[in-house]
């Protein structure tokens, strides 16, 4: 029994499974408790816990799943290349929107955990929140942070903006399909503009658009914005 545990593919084809279920449950009824991601998560930690599995032993199954993670997020440019005329006659606008976004999604990230009086290592890993976990990792790494604790805080950040924000949104009055997805993939990365894509491919060329260019300036303000916010 051990050496089923021990192999790779097992896990690979449970957290498969898994997902493939949660989109099942979530075609079905579209509650958002019920999106893939957290149905996934929430049944994999159940079956570790019920068979006592350290989570070493599934990490072999799970590194195969996260080398596609890059060629996936990729896979989300294409609707932003259906849209490409139409993001490029808002460019102003949106690097104007996504420094913002850059700069308030970190101070939101390290504030709240500096005021809990949390361990540096902490707040350094939870930086980077809102950008894909590629870039989080590097960015967390790069301030001290860790780079697996980073990724955990991106995965619940993204689960949490896929599955509270589009509601957020609609209740703040944002109907404009561009602002709408920018601001899922903005705050929610791959996650948010996979929620995107929902509503249509003009809010998932937005979100694909917002994860780019996040990352990108995201991996630029956070030295100089943490380091000033842990100097206060």
């Amino acid at each position: 029994m051990n050496a089923l545990f021990e192999n790779p593919i097992l896990w690979v084809t449970v957290s498969l499974g898994a997902f493939l279920s949660g989109k099942w449950l979530y075609a079905r009824n579209r509650f958002p408790l019920f999106h893939p991601v957290l149905v996934a998560i929430a049944s994999v930690i159940f079956l570790l816990l019920l068979f006592d599995v350290e989570y070493e032993t599934y990490r072999g199954g799970g590194d195969i799943i996260s080398f596609f993670l890059g060629p996936s997020v990729v896979a989300l440019g294409l609707p932003l290349y259906e849209r490409f005329q139409q993001m490029r006659s808002q460019a102003p606008a949106l690097l104007i929107s996504v420094a913002a976004g850059s700069l308030v999604g970190l101070v939101s990230a390290v504030l709240p955990v500096i005021l809990m009086a949390a361990p540096e290592l902490v707040v350094m890993s939870m930086a980077p929140k809102s950008i894909t976990t590629p870039i989080a990792i590097s960015v967390a790494e790069q301030l001290g942070g860790d780079g697996s604790l980073a990724a955990s805080f991106v995965v619940m950040c993204g689960i949490l903006g896929g599955v509270i924000g589009p509601a957020v949104l609609k209740l703040t009055g944002v109907s404009d399909p561009v602002a709408f997805g920018y601001a899922l993939g903005a705050a929610s990365h791959g996650i948010g503009t996979a929620r995107a894509l929902e509503f249509g491919r003009t809010e998932g060329a937005a979100g694909s658009l917002a994860i780019c260019l996040n990352g990108i300036a995201t991996s630029i303000l956070a030295p100089a914005v943490v380091g000033a916010i842990m100097s206060l």
